[in-house]
């Protein structure tokens, strides 16, 4: 279902577990710091530094790399009033962009939807990564999880072409039923016929692809460079998912952190090395976030659930930059051991959303919110 057209994308990589805002984006230049982190710090001669007072965690060089070429912006302090340090609840907010209350759907989920109304492409939607992320849940919107787009598909080990079809045939006409006779069973037929449909196409991108950039072995690294295989294949994917961590270090969080971002950082530099030897560098952004920060004060070997975040936006048409203020350190201005948020993370939303995505931002994200200049182009 190639669409002729190359259609901004969406990359979203989530940083499951609570990143250490503290130990991402290093306050270097803040004595405050090294009180707090005696032992969960890192060297300001370490840090790579992106102006006097901030730098990045040294493992995140290709970032930085992306940075200096006015490619990544930093939104500080993102989050929301009143945070829950429960992982559950916090990813629940972020995936729903309902702070209060229980949300039913998903606010990308919500973007499947107003991006294809009608349902026509199954494939407007992909999660890399086993299960669904609630972010993406939202009923009647199919979304693909595919865990590895080689082998992804149904029946793939069915070399014979003919025994494949023949049991392809079996599978759909087990999902199809009378429709309008039972409601569960219409849903699963869609379901069913929804996977058949997006399977098979799916299987196509791999061969399409070619590529100099050779991306790591890691999970996340191999997640990305199947965004890019579906990207380039033009299935008329918009939106794409993928998750990474475990970023919940309680403890021995330097080696593990350190390890994390190096696998972070490179993906997103190998990714954007791969867009731009194909000449799309300017069609997707790539939105890193995680569900709160960590405390300010270390526990020895390790840091506990905190508030306040970074998020960060990566791609060739972002405007490059810091967004948002950097939280206070000081005592006076700390929010129970943690970090204030200075900015609610629907802000970043909305300007994806209206500024990129060119969809109206306020039934996605429930409500009006302040956007940032993020890009550096954006619909008129």
């Amino acid at each position: 279902m190639a669409t002729g057209k190359a259609d901004k994308s969406l990359m979203v990589i989530q940083l499951t577990g609570g990143n250490d805002y503290l130990n991402t984006v290093v306050p270097y230049n803040n004595g405050l710091y090294y009180d707090y982190r005696s032992t969960v710090s890192i060297p300001s001669d370490q840090v790579l530094p992106l102006d006097d007072e901030v730098g990045f965690n040294p493992s995140m060089g290709a970032v930085k790399g992306l940075w200096d070429e006015g490619q990544v912006a930093i939104i500080n302090g993102i989050g929301y009033s009143n945070p829950n340090r429960s992982h559950f609840r916090s990813m629940d907010i972020w995936h729903t962009a309902l702070p209060e209350g229980i949300g039913t759907e998903g606010w990308l989920g919500r973007v499947i939807r107003d991006l294809d109304p009608q349902g026509e492409n199954v494939l407007t939607g992909i999660n890399f990564g086993r299960g669904l992320p609630r972010a993406l849940g939202c009923r009647g919107v199919p979304v693909a999880s595919v865990g590895n787009l080689e082998t992804y598909g149904l029946f793939p080990d069915l070399e014979d072409e003919t025994v494949r079809r023949f049991t392809l045939d079996a599978f759909a006409k087990m999902y199809g039923g009378a429709k309008g006779k039972d409601a569960v069973l219409d849903f699963l037929g869609q379901t069913g016929g929804d996977a058949l449909k997006g399977a098979d196409i799916l299987r196509t991108a791999p061969a399409m692809y070619q590529s100099t950039v050779e991306y790591a072995p890691n999970p996340l690294a191999q997640s990305m460079k199947n965004m890019a295989q579906v990207m380039f294949a033009d299935l008329g994917t918009r939106i794409f998912y993928t998750q990474h961590g475990s970023f919940d270090t309680h403890s021995g969080e330097l080696a593990t952190h350190a390890k994390l971002w190096d696998e972070v950082s490179g993906a997103i530099g190998d990714f954007m090395a791969d867009l731009k030897e194909h000449g799309r560098e300017n069609d997707a952004v790539v939105l890193v976030f995680s569900e709160f920060g960590r405390r300010i004060k270390d526990n020895g070997s390790g840091s506990d659930h905190g508030s306040g975040g970074a998020a960060f936006l990566v791609g060739g048409e972002v405007r490059g930059g810091m967004y948002g203020e950097y939280p206070s350190l000081r005592e006076r201005d700390q929010l129970e051991g943690d970090l204030q948020s200075t900015n609610d993370f629907r802000c970043t939303y909305s300007t994806i959303l209206e500024r990129w995505l060119e969809l109206d931002p306020k039934p996605i994200v429930n409500g009006q919110f302040e956007q940032f200049d993020l890009f550096k182009s954006s619909p008129e």
